[in-house]
């Protein structure tokens, strides 16, 4: 298939098709040159793109990508550093949850202020005054 086709299919851009050939996330068992030089597409080339999807989906760099598609095509990891790959990511999603928590919390609050403010200004400035009180406890 002809690359408008493979990008239309996986909901990418011809573009971005070509700057992960370039990286070379897609090599010879995906890609194949007519004597036009045009690029023709492999049914591997879907599989291989589906991939790179699900480890972008779970926030993999394009380092990480390319690693880890090295390591998918040659079997290079046990079953066990596998599995020890994916209790790091684990501990990595769970830090950037407690940080986007964090900046949800703090959004709210400017928010919770800024109502406040509309409608009891004096509300308002004590909630702005507990939050910029020193902490006794200290």
């Amino acid at each position: 298939m002809k690359i408008q086709e493979l990008a239309d299919k996986m909901g990418l851009t011809a573009h971005t098709i070509r700057f992960y050939e370039k990286e070379g996330l897609l090599d010879g068992r995906h890609i194949q040159r007519e004597k036009n030089n045009y690029r023709n597409y492999s049914d591997e080339a879907i599989e291989r793109l589906k991939l790179i999807k699900k480890f972008q989906g779970i926030g993999c760099s394009l380092a990480e990508l390319k690693t880890i598609l090295q390591e998918h095509d040659s079997n290079a990891r046990t079953n066990h550093e596998i599995m020890e790959w994916i209790y790091k990511k684990i501990d990595e999603i769970e830090r950037k949850k407690d940080e986007y928590d964090q900046m949800l919390l703090t959004l709210n609050w400017m928010l919770e202020y800024r109502k406040t403010l509309i409608e009891n200004p004096q509300k308002a400035q004590a909630m702005l005054a507990a939050v910029y009180r020193p902490d006794p406890s200290n």
